[in-house]
């Protein structure tokens, strides 16, 4: 099966691309001495509280752009790497987690580490990807087995068994995670999957931009299946090309896809089975290992009337969002020509794999995915795409050094500080709303009790038994990889959930909230300047790291996450009037995101929808983090520093955290898929809703950001 099946899906506080997931010794089985947690490193200086006043540009009103007032001068004078399509404050810390990954690894490469050990299976992932020679050398050989498979399928059958199979796209996909309503059980989910290009807007956009990429990645296509050997490659690439595009006609959009009620469809085996023409979900079922499961949860099921109506979507607005789904993605198993979709199977499984094979299908990959999708100039240097291929393999394995390493005690001391100080903000929030009702408030505040925060790093990881990866066959190890993961995700369904788990890594600079978890997760990489800071002033903390955990613990209590209760099941615990009070000023926050238009002299927007559950844990993150801070100084004044007034300090290192440059082809394809706004928006849009803010900036009416009390939004 494709990489994109056996997945998780949680709200992170960073751009999806950054996750590409506590020992106190070091885990190298005595071969490498331990080296002190950040010796290595030299500081970039903070300032005197924490604030790098150095890159704002005074020349900007705070009121006009909070953005550009606080980072402007760094934006100014900082390029983007060209082997980078972003560069800002979370790639920053990518970077520091990656020359720390490094030396691990290149010790690990020296230390000749036992045969069998966790330290030999970390080594011989690397070493093989890093060995370009011998890939070179063995050219397309360690491919063949697999195209040869493709092309040996003569039938639909032999086409579903292949789409179920480690290693092949597939319009179908699955994956493993806790039932939504009945969170202490794992379950097998079904949906669509399997482009090749970002989004389905992508195929059916009839724009100059989206044109000129239909016509770029039809060369892409033409290319892999040329070297494949086909003797026609520009036909079958213009038949795969089409086959994408009725696949992209059938998907859902993306906002419409967020909609948890709707994508929550428990079937029997068969009822889902009975979607499709016979046999097909059963000989997918059979293949995965999952023949015996009693139900699935199926994503894309097509809205009945009722369905449509409570989610108050009427007939136009739903033929605009709302594809066929997995009916009429099994249908199009049965009516596209079997060697197209050979030749599907083909161009995904060469491009999929290109890091594994020559130089020639790895530039061309790139050339497309890299610098026409996002507009990087030049693909990143080999070590850094080894260290993404280990953390693709054994990323726990990697993780659990790298926290021995470098992970200070006192750190996650500080940080659950900080997390009972934003439980306490969040009361007193529920406490003080007005359009919610004392049995909604009770619910809400049993939910916030509830909340598990987990800090730094597990305190189990995966041991991959039974996963072989060898020091001289990357292609083999990532393959190997893929059915390990497959086989341990389906080998859990119907069995007792696992809640010590961890769905990123402790090197992975991000944060998520987890809806049937009920938990808010920040892994030891994020926990660094500019977001958390122990010599910085409180105020700057609060701001930074403050508000990643309160908006975490906002997305149990935003659009989508408000739908599950305190166990993690999908459950509607609100009153009617207070839904309606809710949706209300949802729909007010929505507006303002609509209005943000970056591109095309204002044609091009942020998609409100499709931001939402980020826009609203901005939001009430941002709120709980200035209420703690508050509490925490006991009703004394904060002192003046630098002539910086506390609440200035607090709104200056919010906005330091989301300092973001983006190339234009990147950003305009995070507007198109990214739940998240754009990063200046992230400041700029949620600052102008808090009184405090325009209080601490002398911001006034006639002020570009400027908005009247009465359109200011607050919801948590």
């Amino acid at each position: 099966m494709s990489r994109q099946k056996i997945r998780r899906t949680f709200a992170r506080t960073a751009l999806p691309a950054l996750a590409t997931a506590m020992a106190t010794t070091l885990a190298f089985a005595g071969t490498v001495a331990a080296t002190p947690a950040f010796a290595e490193e030299a500081r970039e200086s903070w300032g005197s509280f924490g604030v790098q006043t150095q890159w704002m540009d005074p020349a900007v009103k705070p009121g006009d752009d909070f953005d550009t007032f606080v980072n402007g001068k760094w934006v100014q004078q900082t390029d983007i790497p060209a082997d980078k399509t972003r560069i800002g404050s979370f790639l920053s810390l990518r970077d520091l987690s990656e020359d720390r990954l490094k030396l691990i690894l290149d010790e690990l490469l020296t230390a000749n580490p036992a045969p069998g050990s966790d330290e030999a299976r970390i080594a011989a992932a690397y070493k093989a990807f890093m060995d370009t020679d011998a890939i070179e050398r063995a050219g397309l050989a360690p491919a063949q087995p697999y195209l040869q498979r493709i092309f040996a399928a003569s039938t639909r059958q032999d086409l579903v068994k292949l789409f179920a199979t480690a290693g092949f796209t597939s319009p179908i996909g699955i994956y493993v995670d806790a039932d939504e309503k009945q969170s202490d059980r794992y379950a097998l989910y079904v949906t669509q999957t399997g482009l090749g290009l970002p989004d389905r807007d992508y195929y059916l956009k009839d724009t100059e931009k989206f044109r000129d990429i239909r016509a770029r990645y039809l060369d892409y296509l033409a290319f892999m299946l040329g070297k494949a050997g086909y003797q026609d490659p520009q036909s079958a690439a213009r038949a795969v090309l089409s086959l994408e595009t009725s696949m992209a006609q059938m998907e859902w959009d993306r906002a419409a896809s967020r909609n948890r009620d709707l994508t929550y469809n428990k079937l029997s085996a068969a009822e889902l089975e009975a979607m499709g023409p016979a046999g097909y979900m059963r000989t997918f079922l059979d293949t995965i290992g999952a023949g015996q499961v009693a139900d699935v949860i199926a994503v894309e099921v097509p809205p009945t009337a009722d369905e449509l109506k409570v989610a108050k979507i009427d007939a136009a607005q739903a033929a605009a969002q709302f594809g066929g789904g997995l009916p009429a993605t099994m249908k199009l198993i049965e009516d596209a020509p079997i060697a197209t979709w050979q030749a599907y199977l083909v161009a995904h499984f060469l491009g999929d794999h290109a890091a594994f094979l020559p130089k020639e299908i790895d530039d061309a990959a790139f050339a497309f995915k890299g610098k026409v999708l996002s507009g990087q100039p030049e693909q990143r240097a080999r070590w850094k795409r080894g260290l993404s291929a280990v953390e693709g393999e054994v990323g726990d394995l990697l993780g659990k050094i790298y926290a021995a390493r470098y992970y200070p005690p006192a750190e996650k001391a500080a940080m659950q500080d900080l997390v009972a100080n934003l439980r306490k903000a969040m009361a007193v929030n529920l406490a003080d709303l007005r359009w919610m009702s004392p049995a909604t408030r009770k619910e809400a505040q049993a939910k916030l009790d509830a909340f598990t925060p987990k800090i730094g790093a597990p305190e189990k990881y995966k041991d991959y038994a039974g996963l072989t990866l060898s020091a001289s066959d990357p292609l083999g190890n990532s393959l190997a990889s893929e059915q390990w993961n497959n086989d341990f995700a389906v080998n859990r369904i119907g069995k007792p959930v696992d809640r010590t788990e961890w769905f990123m890594f402790p090197q992975t600079v991000n944060a998520y909230y987890n809806p049937t978890f009920n938990e808010i997760v920040f892994p030891a990489a994020i926990l660094q300047p500019p977001f958390f800071n122990l010599s910085a002033d409180p105020a700057v903390n609060y701001g930074a790291i403050g508000a990643v955990i309160g908006h975490e613990m906002g997305h149990g209590f935003d659009d989508q996450g408000a739908k599950s209760d305190g166990t993690g099941n999908l459950r509607d615990w609100w009153t009617a009037s207070d839904k309606a009070n809710f949706e209300k000023l949802q729909d007010k926050l929505g507006a303002q995101y609509d209005a943000f238009c970056p591109f095309d002299a204002g044609k091009t927007c942020v998609n409100g929808k499709l931001t939402m559950g980020e826009n609203i844990g901005d939001l009430g993150g941002l709120s709980l983090a200035y209420r703690a801070y508050k509490l925490s100084l006991n009703g004394k004044e904060a002192p003046v520093i630098d002539g910086y007034t506390g609440d200035q300090r607090f709104f200056l290192a919010y906005a330091q955290v989301w300092r973001s440059k983006v190339r234009e082809e990147q950003a305009r394809q995070f507007l198109v898929t990214d739940p998240h706004s754009p990063p200046q928006y992230r400041v700029n849009g949620i600052v102008r809703n808090f009184d405090e803010w325009y209080k601490a900036f002398d911001v006034k009416p006639g002020e570009k950001l400027y908005l009247p009390p009465a359109e200011r939004v607050r919801i948590w």
